[in-house]
């Protein structure tokens, strides 16, 4: 039989419609929706992953909130509005958002840190442990240098298990210091440099001993730990500028 259908099922799949369009899979609602997500995810800074996860909850959660206005019969439109207006501007979120991000980027490099410098001291046993000339005052030089960047790497070492446990466990109990990420960020770049400078002195050692195989990968491995931490450390560092629970400044 032909004629109009009823007027409840066409008011429930006009409402169904609207349910789809505010959870962004139609127009105008859900491209406010992912407006609002490219906006705030461009604001953040941080861990790719941790990133990552703050932003699905933001649009998991902004998409919950729109779905739970229109099943109360508010225009799709409307409902990412109301939502938009509920979570606050995309600026706000990332201020809230950020102080968490720097926090786990500054975990991010003490880890690289902790991991990383240790390499330093085996770089020196490498280097105490190669058979050139004695007499050399080039090779002399090398093991004094290798000597002080031992110390250093031993000291980012104390500092990045310091912050890793300032930031785990001990974080459900006291609140985290404030400048901690500049801290750890300062302290990676210091390891960075570290790092280089014995990547040059094993270099230049590796030409006087007589197991310069052994050294040369010494100088490898001091190079690959230079370039793990540097990266992590720019990154802290560019988080730690940021005021906490501000936005990014573009």
């Amino acid at each position: 039989m032909t004629g109009t259908p009823p007027r409840d099922d066409a008011r429930g799949r006009d409402h169904a419609d609207g349910r789809a369009r505010a959870g962004g899979l139609g127009d105008g609602g859900g491209d406010l929706v992912e407006e609002y997500v490219t906006e705030l995810d461009a604001l953040l800074r941080g861990p790719a992953r941790a990133k990552s996860r703050l932003v699905e909850e933001a649009r998991d959660g902004l998409t919950e909130t729109v779905a739970a206005y229109t099943r109360e019969g508010e225009p799709y439109e409307r409902a990412v509005h109301r939502a938009v207006a509920e979570f606050g501007s995309a600026q706000e979120l990332a201020g809230s958002f950020q102080r968490e991000l720097t926090i786990a980027q500054a975990r991010h490099t003490a880890r690289a840190v902790a991991l990383s410098a240790p390499f330093l001291l085996a770089c020196w046993f490498l280097v105490r442990s190669t058979g050139a000339p004695q007499d050399s005052a080039v090779l002399r030089a090398a093991h004094l240098l290798a000597t002080h960047l031992a110390t250093v790497a031993g000291v980012a070492v104390i500092l990045a298990a310091a912050t890793l446990a300032a930031t785990g466990t001990l974080a459900r109990h006291l609140p985290v210091p404030h400048r901690l990420p500049l801290t750890v960020a300062w302290t990676g770049t210091t390891a960075s440099v570290s790092m280089a400078v014995a990547t040059l002195a094993l270099a230049t050692a590796s030409f006087l001993a007589e197991s310069w195989p052994l050294t040369a990968a010494a100088c490898a491995l001091a190079a690959a730990s230079h370039a793990l931490v540097a990266g992590s450390a720019r990154a802290c560092r560019r988080c730690a500028r940021l005021p906490s629970g501000s936005p990014v400044a573009m």
